[in-house]
């Protein structure tokens, strides 16, 4: 059985607020992207952990690090983000 753990993150940008839905590895890939485009920290974004990636302990400490890791970004980029960072966010469903 292929199980995965999907992070429910609150994003707030000026009066807007949503919700997105990712998966770790979805985070990995967009880090990778920001890393070698934007020159982002490499590690600024949580590490990969394999044992125990399940326990409700585990979920809910790193979804409190990617929400920082998010936060981070957006610190980062206050005027314009970069696109890879906007649609990951959805920002274009949520801000005009």
């Amino acid at each position: 059985i292929l199980s995965f753990q999907v992070y429910i993150i609150q994003v707030s940008v000026g009066n807007h607020q949503w919700t997105v839905k990712h998966r770790y590895s979805d985070f990995h890939d967009l880090h990778e992207k920001l890393v070698s485009e934007k020159k982002i920290d490499k590690n600024l974004l949580p590490p990969k952990k394999i044992i125990g990636k399940n326990s409700k302990s585990l979920v809910e400490k790193r979804q409190k690090e990617l929400e920082i890791y998010l936060q981070t970004l957006l610190l980062k980029f206050p005027v314009t983000a970069p696109k890879v960072l906007s649609h990951f966010l959805h920002f274009h469903l949520y801000v005009s």
